[in-house]
C-alpha cells in the first residue's frame, strides 16, 4: 500500500519538480525568492493529477492477479505462516 502512494506522489509532483528544477538551472546566474510566486502552480498541479491518474489505469491494468483458479487465504502451519496462494 505504501508503494502504491508512493508512485502516486511522485507522479502527483513530477512536473512541480521539474519546472522548479528548470526554473533553477535557467535562473543560476540571479536566483531570487520569486520562483514559487511566479509559477503556474494550477498548471503544475493539474499536469501532476493527469499524470497520476494516467499512472493509476497503466498500473491497474499491469499489476493484474490471476484469476483462474481457487483462492487459498494464509495460514498458520506448524508454527509457520503459509503465504496466500491460488490452486
Amino acid at each position: 500500500m505504501i508503494r502504491i502512494l508512493l508512485i502516486n506522489l511522485l507522479f502527483l509532483l513530477l512536473p512541480t519538480v521539474l519546472y522548479f528544477a528548470y526554473v533553477l538551472l535557467r535562473r543560476r546566474s540571479e536566483p531570487n525568492a520569486e520562483i514559487l510566486a511566479d509559477a503556474p502552480i494550477f498548471w503544475l498541479l493539474a499536469t501532476g493529477a493527469a499524470s497520476m491518474l494516467i499512472a493509476l489505469v497503466v498500473l491497474g491494468q499491469w499489476e493484474t492477479g490471476s484469476t483462474e483458479g481457487r483462492y487459498v487465504p494464509p495460514q498458520v502451519k506448524d508454527g509457520v505462516v503459509v503465504p496466500g496462494h491460488t490452486e
